[in-house]
């Protein structure tokens, strides 16, 4: 929320490719004070014009909304990069515990956009964003279980940055990306923001991190940590 007031911090990262949730629509940022942005350099999905998902370019990086973009899925964004690297996003704000989502009987927004997408994604594509889930949540036969959906981007040659990077197990994240409800660093805190690529970029990883609490939540930025993925384009075929 209120991105037009973060955009010095965004900035800090230097992105070349931003996937920004509960975000604006790039007018509204403008009128606000914020940065105006050119068709090639933001893509905006949602209903809500104060609360979408935003992917946005930096630099001489260009994006646009890919076809046939499926309005269903409200807040999954196709996207096609271009730039230093051509590859295909899929961002995701995926909100599975909203009334449109049973997490029992239905298939959580992720698992529908792999459905939906499954053209779109091959072997030049990235997952991100706040899939908003994790495997300490999964009950024995709900349908929103997340790893299902891991085993899915799996199927793809999908694999998630942090968990590579770390070497740590599904569920047992030491560095949350989300400080939920009081902000507090012993508060309740869950790891359900990700970045899915494909296994064989793993070598072109050059720098993966996860903010600080003391950069974003204490200083009022977020209750989120942002993660931040820096792929090396010559390592990449």
């Amino acid at each position: 929320m209120a991105l037009h007031r973060k955009m010095a911090a965004l900035m800090r990262w230097a992105p070349d490719v931003a996937v920004i949730s509960e975000c604006a629509r790039p007018d509204i940022l403008a009128a606000r004070g914020g940065p105006e942005f050119a068709p090639d350099k933001c893509v905006w999905v949602g209903e809500n014009v104060n609360k979408g998902l935003g992917v946005f370019g930096f630099g001489e990086t260009g994006v646009a909304l890919a076809r046939p973009h499926k309005g269903f899925l409200r807040h999954i964004a196709p996207v096609a990069i271009t730039g230093a690297m051509t590859f295909n996003l899929l961002a995701v704000w995926a909100q599975n515990a909203s009334g449109l989502t049973n997490r029992k009987h239905q298939l959580g927004p992720l698992r529908r956009a792999l459905n939906a997408y499954g053209d779109f994604i091959g072997s030049r594509t990235i997952i991100g964003g706040d899939l908003n889930n994790n495997v300490f949540w999964d009950r024995p036969g709900w349908r929103v279980n997340h790893a299902a959906a891991v085993a899915r981007l799996e199927a793809h040659g999908l694999v998630s940055a942090y968990h590579e990077r770390m070497g740590e197990a599904q569920g047992s994240e030491t560095l949350p990306t989300l400080y939920w409800r009081d902000r507090k660093k012993d508060g309740p805190r869950y790891h359900i923001d990700y970045a899915f690529l494909p296994q064989a970029w793993l070598a072109a990883i050059r720098r993966f991190e996860v903010g600080s609490f003391e950069e974003w939540c204490v200083k009022g930025l977020s209750d989120h940590a942002p993660l931040l993925l820096d792929l090396d384009p010559d390592l990449i075929d």
